[in-house]
């Protein structure tokens, strides 16, 4: 029987476009400051696609004292980091803490593309024989996980998962329910990513999902407006530390927000494309609601999916509206990816950090490259200027190819 515990979070950190730390990440979406611009990562000059979000300025002081980091793909080494950060700042010591009641849900969407392009060439022209001992540890998502537990001594519950875009909401969720349930009294959580590759960059280009305006890249990804054109590839990781409230309070924790219900569904519709009317978010919201026990009335902000493509923008709007009907013209609607692209597996669980502080710090941030309103999305979208607001409660949606859907609901800490 599920025991109802109440879950707060208590520590967040971030690698991102806009910087490396939670409040570097917080002051660039903030002040609407782009990480987007041209690759830089490989020649993309031939590609349709010329831009994206990449992590900059990653300093190698950050990880070198692991020594096994050395030998892991990024997305491992932004998870670590960014784990540190959260880890440092929930004030959990492992001196004092059972290691057993304190465990790790981190997830990839992709995982070590990356590595796997390298190695092939590797095959391709030197031989099977000279092939990296340390692929496979490089490559597997839950390598993330594993070796964020292995750091800093977590031996509880520990697990990866990969669904997509909705990776690291899910993985939030997932451990929300952990904790919830008695499984766990602490769970370090999110998701990572680092898939700018020549490879992923030719699918994501090929299927039509990447947006073309190369010319200005800050401008490129620009969610609910007419123009849109497809999301702009990111990178880099997020990381959250949930923790049972009651042992949060006997340790005298600094408390970010509860987290206060979990909703996912599936579209059953197609492999890319979000199911007719937004009808599976529409499910994973009234689902994480109803978790929460609270009304459509109740939520102040939605942290919106908001991927920049016409089809999502379109459909997630059809959700909202469906979800919370004429209530809905009175939530306030932003997309992060704005400003830092799509992160692909680690875009949930930055996202959720954005909506963490955007109730600690009543700051909504704004949908930046709002210029032209299209008449299919008309919600309050709190165009291109960040906007003060008393948030008690908010959701952060995240949908994934292969139709998944997940919702988390957060509320201010009273």
């Amino acid at each position: 029987m599920m025991n109802n515990r109440r879950v707060v979070i208590t520590g967040v950190g971030a690698v991102t476009p806009c910087g490396i730390g939670a409040p570097a990440m917080w002051d660039s979406l903030v002040h609407g400051k782009s990480g987007i611009g041209p690759i830089t990562r490989f020649d993309a000059s031939t590609y349709r696609t010329q831009i994206a979000a990449e992590v900059k300025d990653f300093p190698d002081s950050l990880w070198s004292d692991i020594q096994i980091l050395r030998h892991m793909d990024r997305f491992i080494r932004y998870a670590v980091v960014a784990a540190r950060e959260a880890f440092a700042q929930s004030g959990l010591d492992m001196n004092r803490e059972d290691p057993n009641q304190i465990g790790v849900l981190v997830g990839s969407g992709i995982g070590g593309v990356g590595v796997v392009e390298e190695e092939a060439e590797v095959m391709r022209v030197r031989g099977h024989r000279k092939v990296t001992p340390y692929l496979i540890p490089k490559m597997i998502p839950n390598m993330a996980p594993g070796l964020i537990s292995i750091i800093l001594k977590l031996k509880g519950p520990n697990s990866a998962i990969s669904t997509a875009c909705a990776t690291g909401t899910h993985a939030i969720g997932d451990a929300f329910k952990i904790i919830q349930r008695g499984d766990a009294i602490a769970m370090v959580a999110g998701g990572a990513e680092s898939c700018i590759t020549p490879l992923s960059i030719a699918g994501f280009s090929n299927m039509g999902a990447l947006s073309k305006a190369n010319a200005v890249p800050a401008a490129a990804s620009r969610p609910f407006d007419k123009k849109r054109d497809g999301f702009v590839m990111g990178e880099g990781a997020g990381i959250l530390v949930l923790e049972e409230l009651e042992h949060a309070k006997a340790r005298g924790a600094d408390i970010l927000c509860e987290i206060i219900g979990y909703g996912m569904s599936g579209d059953a519709h197609h492999i890319t494309a979000p199911s007719p009317g937004g009808e599976g978010g529409a499910r994973a919201m009234a689902a994480a609601l109803k978790d929460a026990g609270i009304s459509p009335a109740d939520v102040d902000y939605v942290n919106a999916h908001g991927t920049s493509t016409p089809y999502n923008d379109r459909l997630e709007t059809e959700a909202i509206k469906t979800v919370f009907g004429d209530h809905a013209y009175k939530l306030a609607v932003s997309s992060n990816k704005s400003v830092f692209g799509h992160l692909i597996g680690a875009a949930g669980a930055v996202e959720a950090i954005a909506t963490v502080l955007t109730l600690h710090e009543g700051i909504i941030p704004p949908t930046i490259n709002y210029e032209e309103p299209d008449p299919d999305c008309d919600l309050d979208y709190v165009p291109n200027q960040a906007r003060q607001a008393a948030v008690k409660v908010a959701i952060s949606n995240s949908l994934g190819f292969g139709g998944h859907n997940c919702t988390i609901v957060l509320k201010k800490f009273d």
